[in-house]
């Protein structure tokens, strides 16, 4: 099994900074896409930001020049760096990842959420 942990949340004044980490642990043979997914109260859970094993990201339009994804395939970590926060990035985020596992089985799993909280 496949567990992501998240970190890196809190809470931050409008126009400042935060960077998540969400850090994978179990027999990973490979990753395939990874991502960062968000869900305000009483919204639906959206996409923030996606990493393939190659490298191709894809942001929501709402993020695009202010978030940006990274990974690091050595750890089996993904991060997300958010800059110029808006009180509208409020939210719990979870980490997505897919890929397979040791035993050529695929996985697809999410982390416990991290929530960042952005004042005005």
């Amino acid at each position: 099994q496949v567990q992501l942990v998240e970190s890196g949340g809190g809470l931050v004044q409008a126009g400042g900074s935060l960077r998540l980490s969400c850090a994978a642990s179990g027999s990973i043979f490979r990753f395939n896409v990874m991502g960062w997914y968000r869900q305000a109260p009483g919204k639906q859970r959206e996409l923030v930001a996606t990493i393939t094993s190659g490298g191709s990201t894809d942001y929501a339009d709402s993020v695009k020049g202010r978030f940006t994804i990274s990974g690091d395939n050595a750890k089996n970590t993904v991060y997300l760096q958010m800059n110029s926060l808006k009180p509208e990035d409020t939210a719990a985020y979870y980490c997505k990842c897919n890929g397979l596992k040791s035993d050529w089985r695929p996985f697809d799993s999410w982390g416990q959420g991290t929530q960042v909280t952005v004042s005005s």
